[in-house]
């Protein structure tokens, strides 16, 4: 059985995490397909939005400490074997580059990596039995995949470190509260309402949603007339596009309009 389910259907990438009996701890395999699979939605120009969740019970409940303490999987390798991932490999790296939204249904449990790759989606829906789990600190560790680096921009500084520093687990409410996640969803209803907020996604411009995501992204690091430049030349771009005809044709006819993605 393969430790992440990939499915395309209706412009939507849907990606579960697979490994019920381990709470979806990360294995090897799941990480390098979860990377591999994200890359390759990001690249198929029929993907407009990707769902990512877990099987069974947990969202993600870290990385495998039982396989690191006995030497092997992820971590493994600093107690003497043979396990490697670069950060070519890691699935939070990629979230970071891919262009596509990416919408994270939490159905349960999200610790440690899985808080960090929950982070690292662009939309989170919780479900009202799920958590958050950021026990780094009282593992002896630091958020590895992302975090450190979320975290601060997400909440500012107070919140990170009461987050980071006390490590308490944050239920759905809270999580709501703090502005980690968007809405909380009654867990039976959880994986219909990404469904329809990715289904939303996918019936507006492609291109548009694309370019704003990169845009977003490349905002945080640059000054405001930097950005604006980036901003113009790329609306130039998009005002060559077919699917912005389409849209001012929509806009003039009343119709609901049909994007193409080019």
């Amino acid at each position: 059985m393969a430790d992440l389910l990939i499915e395309k259907r209706n412009h939507l990438g849907i990606l579960t995490l697979n490994r019920p009996d381990r709470m979806n701890a990360i294995s090897v395999e799941m990480l390098t397909m979860l990377g591999d699979a994200l890359a390759e939605f990001d690249d198929d120009k029929e993907v407009r939005a990707i769902i990512l969740t877990g099987a069974g019970r947990g969202f993600c409940s870290g990385l495998d400490l039982k396989d690191t303490a006995a030497g092997k999987g992820i971590g493994g390798g600093l107690a003497g074997g043979a396990s490697h991932v670069s950060t070519r490999e890691i699935p939070t790296v990629t979230l970071q580059r891919i262009d596509l939204p990416v919408i994270c249904a939490i159905n349960g449990p999200a610790a440690g990596y899985g808080f960090d790759l929950a982070l690292g989606c662009d939309l989170r829906l919780i479900s009202d039995r799920a958590k958050l789990v950021p026990a780094f600190a009282k593992r002896g560790i630091v958020p590895e995949s992302g975090g450190t680096w979320y975290l601060p921009r997400l909440l500012g500084w107070a919140k990170a470190c009461e987050i980071g520093f006390i490590a308490d687990d944050i239920g759905a409410e809270r999580a709501l509260e703090f502005g980690l996640v968007n809405k909380v969803v009654p867990h039976d209803d959880l994986m219909t309402a990404a469904e329809q907020w990715a289904a939303k996604i996918a019936a507006n411009a492609p291109l548009a949603v694309r370019a704003i995501k990169r845009l977003y992204r490349h905002g945080l690091s640059q000054d405001f007339e930097s950005h604006t430049h980036h901003v113009l030349l790329q609306l130039m771009l998009l005002f060559r596009s077919g699917d912005f005809q389409e849209g001012l044709q929509a806009f003039m006819t009343k119709r609901a309009p049909e994007f193409k993605g080019r």
